[in-house]
């Protein structure tokens, strides 16, 4: 008997399913964009946040999935703050979507003057989240954790750890190998992982902690060394390299690579774009993307994404804290 009443509940379960489904692609073929569409970017030009923007709309492009186009904007002020503050001015605008990094979670938490809630925001999709990797310059002559650690000890405050914004996620990192192995590094904010990456090959800072797709032309060109990765598993494009957790240390941190509205957003606009990037995630273009710059994760949207927001936002309140900073 239990079992049958299992079976209902599950095809009850799978008819309000279904029915949500054709109800949100009802909604989206009733609405479609009238002018461009502002694709917004909460990061400098030439990062991993700007890549997968720039992606995405090439994918649109040539897919042919919109009627209209979507036009990069990049925002990096205040460690995004610009983008967010922009984001939050187009309260019920159905015609600008935003591309997010971590720094949509730790600017709220630490500029409350902003008066941002990100919460209030429209959930459209996560695309993906992405890993971090320890590079150093391959003329530095480190290609271990100990030599690494060994040699930003002695060096001191004197070691400049580059990244991307401030109290975000570079310098969260940044803070935690202090911390962790007891360093003294410097760090220094640039405008993007683009200008990071150049900035380590041109040996203008000691070592950075790049997203791989921002790194990774460097990496081929052997000018860039992969020292160790922030993920559970070794990397695929990096598989003699070692993760913290190998190495000792049970720890692991991504940056997620979502899409996201206006607060108001309509709902016809809501689904219209929710479908569109589904459709992104599951081109070849896309998944090629991930598997080539070590992504990871499934698409998400709606309520799970909103659902993730909040855990991201407690995690990165709690990091926040930790380092002194909120």
């Amino acid at each position: 008997m239990q079992l049958h009443k299992i079976g209902r509940l599950a095809a009850l379960s799978a008819a309000l399913c279904a029915g949500a489904a054709i109800h949100t692609t009802a909604l989206a073929a009733d609405w479609e964009p009238r002018k461009p569409v502002e694709f917004v970017i909460m990061a400098g030009p030439g990062g991993g946040a700007d890549k997968m923007a720039r992606l995405m709309q090439s994918v649109i492009e040539k897919n042919d999935l919109a009627s209209k186009p979507f036009v990069p904007v990049n925002k990096p002020g205040g460690s995004g703050a610009e983008a967010l503050i922009h984001l939050k001015k187009k309260k019920g605008d159905d015609h600008v979507v935003m591309v997010t990094l971590n720094s949509f979670y730790t600017t709220p938490i630490r500029q409350p003057a902003l008066g941002v809630d990100i919460t209030t925001f429209t959930p459209i999709g996560r695309m993906a989240e992405d890993t971090f990797v320890l590079w150093v310059n391959k003329e530095a002559g480190i290609t271990t954790l100990d030599e690494f650690t060994a040699a930003a000890k002695e060096a001191g405050n004197s070691w400049v750890m580059g990244g991307t914004g401030r109290a975000q996620e570079d310098e969260l990192l940044t803070l935690w190998l202090n911390k962790t192995y007891a360093l003294d590094m410097s760090y220094v904010p640039f405008k993007g992982g683009g200008d990071v990456a150049k900035q380590l090959a041109g040996q203008h800072i000691n070592s950075s902690v790049n997203n791989p797709s921002e790194a990774l032309g460097f990496y081929e060109a052997g000018t860039a060394v992969p020292i160790a990765a922030f993920t559970p598993e070794r990397l695929d494009q990096f598989p003699e390299t070692p993760t913290f957790t190998e190495l000792g240390q049970d720890y692991s941190y991504f940056m997620q690579r979502s899409v996201v509205g206006p607060p108001g957003m309509s709902d016809e606009a809501t689904a219209y774009y929710r479908a569109l990037f589904a459709k992104v995630y599951e081109t070849p273009e896309w998944q090629k993307y991930m598997s080539d710059k070590s992504l990871r994760g499934d698409f998400i949207t709606g309520d799970e994404l909103a659902a993730y927001w909040d855990q991201q936002l407690e995690m990165h309140e709690k990091l926040l804290k930790d380092i002194g900073d909120n």
